[in-house]
C-alpha cells in the first residue's frame, strides 16, 4: 500500500487554493504476548498472507483474538459536525462534502490504513482505531454510516465514517483493517467494493440546521480551539507549503500525518504557524530556494498533489 493510497489526511476549510500546495500523535498499539490483553483487546499473533505495503504500513503484528465477532457499526441518529464538512482542498483538488443525509451509493476501489495512523486523531474528533469498524470517505457527511460490500465475493460490511480520505483516483473509500478483514481484502491492500449511504429512521435529510446550537458550539471548540496547539514563532527562511487553514486542529493532524508518511522528515523540519486567519503547514526553513526545491520534489513524489515554495523575509527590528 503506497503512500498515495493510504494518504489519508483529515482536513478543513480551505478558502483559498493558493494556500494549499496550506494533536501530536498518542501513538500506536505495541504488540503484546499472544492472550494478554491491549487496548481493550485480547491479542493473538497475525500471520501475513502476502501483498505489498507502502513501509509496512497497515499489517499490525498481533490482531483480536475474536476479529471475526467483531460486531458491525450500529447506524444511529448522530448531529453533523459543521466544521468537519466544509469544502476543503487538498493536494490540488477540491472537495465538497455532502451536507445532509440522503440516499448515496457509488462503486469503486475500497483500501484500508492501519497501524501507521492508529491512535490519531480523525476529522471527526475520534481517535482512530484500526480494530473498530469505521471508514474514511472524501465527501460523505461526518459522521454518517455505510454499508460496504465487497464486489469480488459479495461480502458486506456496515461502518461508521469519521474521517476524510482517500485521496487517489479510483479510491473511493479506506477502511479500518477490521472491516477490510471482514471483506477479505485485508492482505492484498484494496477491492473494488460499493459503498451506499445508511440513513437511520427519522435522518433523512437532517442538516445542520437540525442540530441545536450548544452542540455545534461544544463541536466547534472541540475543533477549532487555537489554544490547545501553541504557536510557532516563524522563522525566516525558504519553506515548503503543504497546506493552510482555518481550522487549526486539521492543521495539526496535516502535520502528524506527514510525520508518519514521510520516514525521512524530522519534526523540527514541520511546522504549524499560526497567522490569522490560517494555520499554515510549512516544511522549513532552508537557507535557499535549491534546497527547498529538492525536499519539494521529494514529497511530490512521494505523496502527490501541488506543494508549493514560500519565502519568509527577515523581520525588520522595530516593526509590527
Amino acid at each position: 500500500m503506497n503512500a498515495r493510497l493510504v494518504f489519508s489526511l483529515l482536513l478543513s476549510v480551505i478558502l483559498s487554493a493558493s494556500f494549499l500546495t496550506g494533536c501530536s500523535s498518542t501513538g500506536t498499539r505495541k504488540p503484546v504476548a499472544s492472550g494478554s490483553s491491549s487496548g481493550g483487546y485480547v491479542m493473538k499473533p497475525y500471520a501475513r498472507k502476502g501483498g505489498g505495503f507502502y513501509k509496512d504500513d497497515g499489517l499490525p503484528a498481533q490482531i483480536p483474538e475474536n476479529i471475526d465477532q467483531i460486531p458491525n457499526a450500529t447506524p444511529r441518529p448522530e448531529p453533523l459536525r459543521k466544521a468537519a464538512n466544509r469544502p476543503y482542498t487538498v493536494l490540488g483538488r477540491s472537495y465538497t462534502p455532502m451536507t445532509e443525509l440522503k440516499p448515496f451509493s457509488e462503486q469503486g476501489i475500497g483500501s484500508w490504513y492501519g497501524t501507521k495512523f492508529n491512535g490519531l486523531k480523525t476529522s471527526n474528533g475520534d481517535t482512530y482505531d484500526m480494530f473498530a469498524m469505521t471508514a474514511a470517505h472524501p465527501t460523505l457527511p461526518l459522521p454518517s454510516y455505510v454499508r460496504v460490500t465487497n464486489l469480488q465475493n459479495n461480502r458486506s460490511v456496515v461502518v461508521r465514517v469519521n474521517d476524510r480520505g482517500p485521496f487517489h483516483d479510483g479510491r473511493v473509500i479506506d477502511l479500518s483493517f477490521t472491516a477490510a478483514y471482514k471483506l477479505g481484502y485485508v492482505d492484498q491492500g484494496s477491492s473494488r467494493v460499493r459503498v451506499d449511504l445508511i440513513v437511520p429512521d427519522g435522518t433523512t435529510g437532517m442538516t445542520y440546521a437540525d442540530v441545536s446550537k450548544d452542540a455545534l458550539a461544544a463541536n466547534e471548540a472541540k475543533l477549532d480551539d487555537k489554544t490547545r496547539y501553541g504557536e510557532e514563532i516563524p522563522k525566516p527562511g525558504t519553506y515548503v507549503q503543504m497546506g493552510a487553514f482555518q481550522n487549526g486542529f486539521n492543521a495539526q493532524v496535516l502535520r502528524n500525518h506527514l510525520l508518519r508518511e514521510l520516514d525521512w522528515m524530522t519534526p523540527d523540519k514541520v511546522h504549524v504557524y499560526a497567522e490569522s486567519p490560517w494555520h499554515r503547514v510549512q516544511v522549513g526553513p532552508f537557507t535557499n530556494r535549491v534546497e527547498a526545491e529538492a525536499v519539494q520534489t521529494k514529497i511530490r513524489d512521494a505523496l502527490g498533489g501541488q506543494p508549493h515554495i514560500a519565502v519568509r523575509p527577515e523581520r525588520v527590528a522595530g516593526a509590527q
